[in-house]
């Protein structure tokens, strides 16, 4: 029996789903318990009936100062994880007043030129308390030395600081295009961070492998989680090679997806990709401890599904693709506000995506059972279906020598983009419904007035570093910055030196063109 459905990577759903479905299923090895190995149903035991998921609220616009205005409300309105959003001359590791960056200072997050405004941003918040998450990749070591440094300024130890970096260089090559250095070089920045953080940040996530962005970019769910675990293994050969222990690092490791409104679907999708990695990483790096075979992850919602028209309606797809999240066991969660397919969200539409989040854990009673999809028809055999496209995608990669060479040749930017083609024809042709875009329209939009960007951002921004290159010890600066090339032109861990240049007020863009100056900046093929 078969209605022709597909799913979004293009799998059969079948109108209904029986016994027939699952009549050879081993329910002890497919799903384990909760918390133990394979980890289908959970990397913790009970899951959210001792506790929610981490809610955290991606924030970061214009200035420091404004950015740690609006972390104050969110905390104060009961978020306990910040996710810190970096605009992108900070992103690509320039400082703001350098030509490229003209235009760009402060719009899709916060500019952090220095430890000054890193400062800035964490004033007055206890960095013992809250978790932490910085969406940064090309230079997470930068922005997280900083962070350091103003930690111990507070008094807080690095034992004590909890959080994430993204750190995931090789999701920018696909689908992002932030990158800086060369993929070689890149993945040596991180094996270092690893290697540092095992020493001094012992429980900071040290990447956040990211299918988000891929997805963002077009990637279905099959191909999110393929491209996502083939470019942790990459990362993990890397660590490996450059001499850690695999169980040094690996519980270290965490995730990024996406949560789409196709709710079942993206529910199969995040059980089955805690099942690939637990294979993977005990049955191929040899992983021991229990925590290296976890996939622990943070997940945000679907912002290429939010829609201009009619704004109000993402608050439904908000919550769906949130209920989604959470009945698949995330770890932590940030959703959209309603409003962010305009602008940056307002403060009204940034508390209304937090309440999303606190309806689901304290108004819904799916946080009174471990995983309750586990057993069912149509779940088990989405998980399976799911299971087995990305374990082909992922041999794909595996076949053409690994991400990297899989990236150089171009395999997966093209897989996703012929997605990504795929789903704006049915969306022109109304074969796949859009609410407000495609179906059910308004003849007319309501007005909304979005927040904006002042301008003069950038202007301050530029006086602060001209103030601040005029107040520190230029000729110790320059001295610490020979001390990072060094580094980098040999094998000593280059955060070492680096943590030096930022504490004498060295800025972002100046480790970056340090480290440019030695490993070079790198240029995508033609072919891409």
């Amino acid at each position: 029996m078969s209605s022709g459905a597909r799913s979004e990577s293009d799998l059969p759903i079948q109108p209904l789903y029986d016994g027939w479905a699952l009549s050879d299923f081993d329910a002890d090895a497919k799903l384990g318990a909760p918390g133990r190995y394979p980890f289908t149903r959970g990397v913790y035991p009970s899951m959210y009936t001792g506790r929610p998921w981490t809610m955290r609220q991606y924030a970061g616009f214009g200035t420091a100062k404004e950015s740690n205005e609006r972390y104050h409300e969110l905390v104060g309105a009961g978020t306990g994880g910040l996710s810190v959003a970096f605009d992108l001359p900070t992103q690509m590791g320039y400082d703001s007043d350098e030509a490229v960056a003209q235009g760009e200072v402060g719009k899709v997050g916060v500019a952090i030129d220095s430890i000054d405004d890193m400062r800035t941003l964490f004033q007055g918040l206890p960095l013992d308390k809250v978790s932490t998450s910085m969406t940064i990749n090309a230079p997470a070591s930068t922005l997280l030395l900083m962070y350091q440094l103003v930690a111990a300024e507070q008094g807080v130890a690095g034992h004590q600081l909890t959080g994430t970096i993204q750190n995931d260089v090789l999701k920018e090559y696909i689908a992002r295009g932030t990158y800086i250095y060369p993929p070689k070089q890149s993945l040596r920045l991180i094996s270092d961070i690893f290697a540092y953080c095992h020493q001094e940040l012992p429980r900071w996530n040290t990447i956040s492998i990211s299918g988000y962005h891929m997805a963002e970019a077009g990637a279905t769910p099959a191909q999110e989680i393929a491209f996502t675990l083939a470019n942790a293994k990459e990362y993990v050969r890397t660590a490996i090679g450059a001499g850690l222990d695999v169980d040094d690092f690996a519980p270290r490791l965490s995730f990024f997806f996406v949560a789409r409104t196709t709710l079942l679907e993206e529910v199969a999708k995040f059980r089955a990709a805690r099942r690939i990695w637990a294979r993977i990483m005990r049955e191929e790096f040899h992983a021991k401890n229990p925590k290296s075979q976890m996939l622990r992850f943070h997940t945000q919602t679907a912002g290429v599904q939010l829609t201009a028209q009619q704004p109000e309606v993402n608050l439904v797809r908000v919550a769906l693709q949130g209920l989604g999240a959470v009945l698949g066991g995330t770890q932590s969660l940030h959703t959209n506000s309603y409003d962010e397919a305009i602008a940056l969200p307002t403060q009204k539409a940034a508390r209304l995506a937090l309440r999303t989040q606190q309806v689901i854990a304290y108004e819904t009673d799916i946080t009174k059972t471990v995983d309750p999809f586990a057993g069912s028809y149509v779940m088990e055999s989405l998980t399976d279906d799911l299971e087995a496209a990305a374990m082909e995608l992922i041999q794909a990669v595996e076949d053409r020598g690994g991400a990297v060479a899989a990236i150089e040749q171009g395999f997966q930017k093209s897989e996703i983009e012929r997605s990504a083609y795929r789903v704006a024809l049915e969306i022109d042709s109304a074969e796949r419904t859009v609410v407000g875009v495609n179906r059910f329209a308004l003849d007319e939009e309501e007005p909304y007035e979005p927040l904006r960007v002042d301008p003069q951002i950038e202007a301050d921004q530029c006086e602060r570093l001209e103030v601040l290159r005029r107040e520190r010890d230029n000729d110790g600066v320059q001295r610490a910055l020979e001390g990072l090339r060094s580094a980098a032109g040999g094998t000593d861990n280059v955060l070492l030196p680096m943590r030096e240049a930022l504490k004498l007020r060295a800025t972002g863009g100046e480790i970056a063109h340090a480290l440019r100056d030695v490993w070079g900046a790198y240029t995508p093929l033609e072919s891409f």
